[in-house]
């Protein structure tokens, strides 16, 4: 009876604890305008797709600027602001560091409607280089951004010098493993979400049950969207991001990338799309980065691997100086 009371004490506690950080979440404009970036923002006019869109992007130039420059692509999940840590390190060694918002997300324009593609947002990325007037960079893709960087570096090779994933989703082909599902059906998913459902998601497949306080920060963020009467159109643009995603894989092409590539694995993650739609024992198999890794890296001409053991999804967040001591080393070379 004891057990049982202070087992029921100690649920109430979580779900109190749980409640109280619910609340504390902040409504955030659709385009991010009441939270702040760590570096100024600027935004690039594009018309594409019959509509003019606005792109934002942090163009962070050191005093002792080196000559070499580097851009920084985002996850699904995020935005520029999360690579805070990583301009920082990489303004003090030089290098002017460019960081978009893809249309969809951050404090970029989240359009009604909007054909997703890779090689769309590819360009749109390009087109923020020639305006910037940069010829050659190095680019590193995180997660989603993993898979953007890589359809830019097939896309333009000659503006690759240096190429860089870091825990990229796409190093497997999941339509193989999991069933289709409509552009209607993440949409409804993505109307459920909340507070407590994005910190869960979080904590099992980016940090292996383990959480930090300053983790939270990038849980509020998609959370306090779900608070504004926008919030339709941003779930809208996110289901149509994961039937991009589920549909255009990349893996097939890694053999195709030419520029020097590093791979920055955290060996912890099982991030996979469509895990709940697929039973068990096919679960197993989806996601597993320390075997995605070396795969991958034999794969791709030129590269090497990196692998952090006991790191999940973001080692730059997770485990800084482990991620940043190799990239450095890397664009040094």
């Amino acid at each position: 009876m004891k057990k049982f009371i202070i087992t029921s004490l100690l649920l109430i506690l979580v779900v109190q604890v749980s409640k109280a950080q619910s609340e504390a979440v902040d409504w955030l404009d659709i385009e991010l305008s009441n939270y702040d970036y760590p570096f100024p923002v600027s935004t690039l006019n594009l018309h594409i797709q019959e509509q003019d869109l606005k792109m934002a992007y942090m163009d962070i130039k050191p005093e002792q600027y080196n000559g070499k420059n580097i851009v920084l692509f985002h996850g699904k999940n995020f935005n520029g602001a999360y690579w805070k840590t990583t301009i920082e390190a990489l303004t003090r060694e030089g290098y002017r560091v460019i960081v978009p918002d893809q249309i969809g997300f951050g404090k970029s324009s989240k359009p009604l409607h909007f054909h997703y593609t890779f090689q769309q947002l590819a360009q749109n990325t390009k087109t923020l280089l020639d305006t910037l007037n940069i010829e050659k960079t190095a680019i590193l893709g995180h997660s989603m951004g993993g898979m953007v960087a890589t359809r830019f570096a097939l896309m333009y090779p000659n503006t690759v010098d240096k190429f860089i994933l870091e825990n990229p989703i796409g190093l497997e082909d999941w339509k193989l493993k999991v069933p289709y599902k409509p552009v209607e059906w993440w949409y409804e998913n993505e109307l459920k979400k909340s507070y407590e459902g994005i910190k869960k998601y979080q904590l099992v497949n980016y940090y292996d049950n383990s959480w930090k306080p300053e983790y939270d920060q990038w849980v509020k963020l998609l959370a306090g969207w779900t608070l504004n009467s926008d919030y339709k159109t941003i779930a809208w643009n996110n289901a149509l991001t994961y039937d991009m995603i589920f549909t255009q894989p990349v893996v097939y092409e890694f053999k195709n990338i030419t520029a020097p590539t590093l791979l920055i694995i955290g060996t912890r993650d099982r991030t996979a799309l469509g895990k709940p739609l697929v039973s068990e024992e096919v679960r197993k198999t989806m996601g597993l980065y320390n075997k995605l890794g070396k795969k991958t890296q034999q794969t791709i001409p030129n590269a090497k691997l990196v692998e952090i053991e006991d790191v999940g999804h973001l080692p730059h967040i997770e485990k800084f100086e482990r991620f940043i001591k190799p990239l450095l080393q890397f664009l040094k070379e």
